[in-house]
């Protein structure tokens, strides 16, 4: 990857509907060689897809939850159980698996502590092997992006 590419990168994260047009004139690249390197991009899984990002406040989704999972034990099998289950649960947006007191961290995205309690109680502690939960509710955004300094 050189510098060109990199810059390729930075300006497609900030807007990827730009047209190759126009990211040839920023970049001082022929519409094709741009177009190519996108390509190669793609095909080595850098850029690996392209979405909308929405606002959470027009789509009711504006309560976001970090939840804080400690497993009761931490056998493989249970693990990759408890990981496929997390998979299927559309109010959960993120899922790490982390160091410390808890193993994993959960963001959740719901309408309102009411679709909260709804989604823990039928959902979240219907799933296997989860020792402890603890919930902390996002008060302010202070800094949300998607793009990485490359």
């Amino acid at each position: 990857m050189d510098a060109i590419d990199k810059k390729l990168l930075k300006l497609l994260q900030t807007d990827s509907k730009q047209t190759t047009k126009e990211l040839s004139s920023k970049l001082n690249l022929s519409v094709t060689a741009v177009y190519e390197r996108i390509k190669k991009l793609e095909k080595d899984g850098t850029i690996k897809k392209y979405v909308a990002l929405l606002d959470r406040n027009k789509v009711e989704k504006s309560f976001v939850v970090f939840c804080h999972i400690k497993l009761i034990q931490h056998k493989k099998d249970l693990i990759s159980q408890f990981e496929d289950e997390v998979i299927k649960l559309n109010e959960v947006l993120e899922c790490f698996h982390v160091s410390g007191d808890y193993d994993y961290i959960l963001k959740i995205c719901v309408a309102d502590m009411e679709e909260y309690r709804e989604f823990m109680v039928t959902k979240l502690t219907d799933l296997k092997h989860i020792g402890s939960t603890h919930s902390s509710f996002m008060i302010g955004e202070v800094k949300n992006t998607t793009v990485y300094e490359i």
